[in-house]
């Protein structure tokens, strides 16, 4: 059986940054399908590499997280007319698998299920065009309609659907009623990220000696709303709380958070380059709690950071400053809900002060990322979703 996967940002684990069609590329591999991978890069020229068994095809179309509005969409149209042009030879394929954003993912795999005959799954990890609409960034009316319409019309045209949340599951299922929709939320690696007793040497090493560490390690995008993040180290500085704060990434943020935390004259915050996955794992090894942050707007509330799953995975405390089915899932279990910086230091100062409460929580954590979201276990939920398509062609 042969499946074309379209996504933009492919990423294996040395690359860092996600990695979930690396992963769902490896679940279809290890069932002995043949995987061919079309995306980009920010390089020159077409080349092509074998990842672990998976034929991925690079496509020189650079993007970046710190791209605005207009940048981003040249580097997605660039992205759908090669992938299209490309698709051309692997015209065999039993069935498309196309992982959005962006949404116009979904119209390279509707010219090619026009095209070449091949039925297409379509992954839904955000609601598009509601998040750019909801953050602002889109304000035309008769734009905001037209995508609304592409969205309906993509969903309608898809074999089936997966999506990353519940609650983007049941928006999609009140677009599009009656729509096969799969739920395969991304996914904690039990195996690479564990529970860790502290290591002296990197506690040195991130300057976290003794220190209750709250980390945080993703994109730097405006989505993201890592003002609260410093907002918190502000006030657990002010109220004199023995907590360190980690920020970890990239993207257009960062430079102006680098500004703010030297406005704020954070002494208990380091700012981390980007890293790769050793490199968080290292981080998570150090901390206590890891923080998941989103702007307040509704629609973000129903996404599948990555990052929540790594802490999970990791054993770590969990703490969110947005409402939504994350919060809903981890409260009163292995988590606490900080929407403001007085919040959190009220939320956060019973683990401080309790080894043992906090200890309980992170084990709670561990059991989740276990029972619930392994690696081993979605993905073997995956890779069951492509049965039907064998011989169907």
């Amino acid at each position: 059986m042969k499946v074309l996967l379209l996504h933009q940002h492919f990423n294996t684990p040395a690359e860092g940054g996600a990695i979930r069609s690396y992963y769902l590329a490896k679940a279809l591999v290890s069932q002995g399908m043949q995987v061919v991978v079309i995306t980009g890069y920010n390089g020159q020229g077409y080349r092509v590499r074998n990842v672990e068994g998976i034929e991925v095809h690079y496509l020189a179309v650079a993007y970046e997280n710190r791209y605005g509005f207009y940048r981003r969409s040249v580097s997605f149209i660039r992205y759908l007319l090669g992938a299209v042009k490309l698709a051309a030879k692997f015209r065999d394929a039993d069935v498309c698998y196309a992982m959005s954003v962006p949404l116009t993912i979904g119209l390279a795999a509707k010219r090619i299920q026009k095209r070449f005959g091949i039925p297409f799954i379509f992954e839904v990890g955000d609601l598009w065009p509601d998040a750019p609409v909801q953050m602002g960034f889109i304000r035309n009316r008769w734009f905001c309609n037209m995508l609304y319409r592409l969205e309906k019309n993509i969903y309608r045209s898809a074999d089936s659907i997966v999506a990353l949340s519940p609650a983007i599951q049941s928006a999609i299922a009140q677009k599009v009623p009656g729509k096969k929709i799969h739920l395969i939320p991304n996914m904690g690696d039990t195996d690479f990220f564990k529970p860790v007793d502290k290591d002296p040497s990197l506690q040195r090493k991130f300057g976290v000696e003794g220190k209750f560490v709250v980390s945080y390690t993703g994109a730097l995008g405006i989505a993201n709303g890592l003002d609260r993040f410093l907002q918190c180290a502000a006030a657990s500085q002010e109220t004199k709380l023995s907590i360190h704060f980690l920020l970890c990434g990239a993207g257009a943020m960062l430079g102006h958070l680098q500004q703010e935390a030297e406005r704020r004259k954070l002494r208990n915050l380091t700012i981390l380059p980007f890293t790769h996955r050793d490199g968080v794992r290292e981080i998570l090894s150090v901390t206590d709690a890891s923080f998941i942050s989103y702007q307040p707007v509704p629609v973000l509330e129903t996404g599948s950071p990555n990052k929540y799953f790594d802490g999970l995975a990791a054993g770590k405390l969990i703490v969110v400053n947005f409402g939504g089915w994350i919060r809903d899932e981890i409260e009163n279990n292995c988590g606490i809900y900080a929407p403001t910086p007085q919040a959190f230091v009220t939320g956060i100062s019973p683990f401080v002060e309790s080894p043992e409460l906090l200890k309980a929580y992170q084990q709670a954590s561990r059991n989740l990322a276990e029972k619930k979201y392994s690696r081993e276990q979605l993905s073997k939920a995956f890779a069951t979703i492509f049965q039907a398509y064998e011989r169907k062609r």
